[in-house]
């Protein structure tokens, strides 16, 4: 895995947009519906369109990485980000069978589909019983379902923000 300087930078913009909405739009979620949704809508947006932007295996666990350090950084107590750290690198590796292009031809929106909704339940059973101490059939059925539905909405929002900058004649690394 080689980053260029163009990789380095979509790496830490993304970083901190992942940050950025961690902070801001993920506890929304709680003091709405005492539901994580939104969290994973933050992390799955952001990786979707840094592996849309990058097309390089690395960049989403990077992102996953770095993002997280810089959230408990800034608020110590948001262990659950080491849940959806390690399901960024699932996500890197599930992202590898369409070779990390995040486009609308169909095998690569299956494939980004897939990667998000494995990835998001994943970090869902990791935080539920890891971080929240509950027990394996609660975070099986319960807490991973509602992670992989944040993560859907972060899908569903981020894959037209991926069309509308292709149509605009903005291009992702491996669509240019």
């Amino acid at each position: 895995m080689h980053f260029k300087p163009v990789d380095i930078a979509i790496i830490a913009v993304f970083s901190a947009i992942w940050a950025v909405l961690n902070l801001t739009v993920g506890p929304l979620g709680f003091t709405l519906f005492q539901l994580p949704i939104f969290c994973d809508f933050s992390v799955y947006f952001t990786l979707l369109l840094a592996t849309w932007a990058s097309g390089k295996i690395g960049t989403p666990s990077a992102v996953g990485i770095t993002g997280a350090f810089i959230v408990l950084a800034m608020r110590p107590g948001s262990m659950q980000m080491i849940g959806f750290s390690a399901s960024a690198f699932l996500f890197d590796i599930l992202m590898i069978l369409c070779k990390h292009e995040v486009r609308l031809k169909p095998y690569n929106f299956f494939v980004a589909s897939i990667a998000t909704m494995a990835s998001a339940y994943f970090a869902g059973v990791i935080i539920g019983t890891v971080f929240m101490g509950r027990a394996l059939g609660w975070a099986l059925t319960f807490w991973g379902v509602w992670h992989l539905i944040g993560g859907v909405i972060g899908l569903v929002i981020a894959m037209p923000v991926v069309g509308v900058l292709e149509k605009v004649g903005v291009k992702g690394a491996k669509s240019a």
